[in-house]
């Protein structure tokens, strides 16, 4: 197998980044729709993401017809985080096809690292307590 090579996004553009390695996927200005639901939850519709790999072909039944999809795993950690829209049988979800869907639990926001970031932070400067003997 060859290399792998990660991509990044500047730190001041909003990314959505794999929860598990924070690996970069997807620009805030590429999504297109939180009206989705996935496995694990609510999932957003991207037109287009990155450090993904891309499994087989396989047809699913979903809520809105029968689709063909490939799952998708972050080229980092391999968690599986979403999938790809290849066809679309039913007219009205045409506009799925070459699009990307990745579930909210599987991933995060850099306003969430930038959360985190600073709560360990503030843990890590704040003094213990001390109890008062009496």
């Amino acid at each position: 197998m060859g290399r792998l090579f990660q991509r990044y996004y500047r730190d001041d553009e909003a990314v959505y980044k794999c929860s598990c390695c924070r690996a970069h996927f997807a620009l805030y200005k590429d999504l297109l729709s939180t009206n989705f639901r996935g496995r694990t939850g609510n999932a957003l519709l991207f037109n287009q993401v990155m450090n993904v790999t891309a499994g087989p072909l396989e047809d699913s039944v979903m809520t809105t017809g029968l689709h063909t999809i490939r799952v998708l795993h972050c080229v980092v950690c391999q968690e599986r985080v979403g999938w790809k829209y290849e066809v679309a049988y039913e007219e009205d979800q045409k506009y799925k096809e070459g699009r990307f869907i990745l579930e909210e639990e599987l991933i995060s926001t850099a306003s969430d690292y930038h959360e985190d970031v600073a709560d360990k932070e503030e843990g890590a400067n704040s003094q213990p307590q001390r109890l008062r003997v009496v």
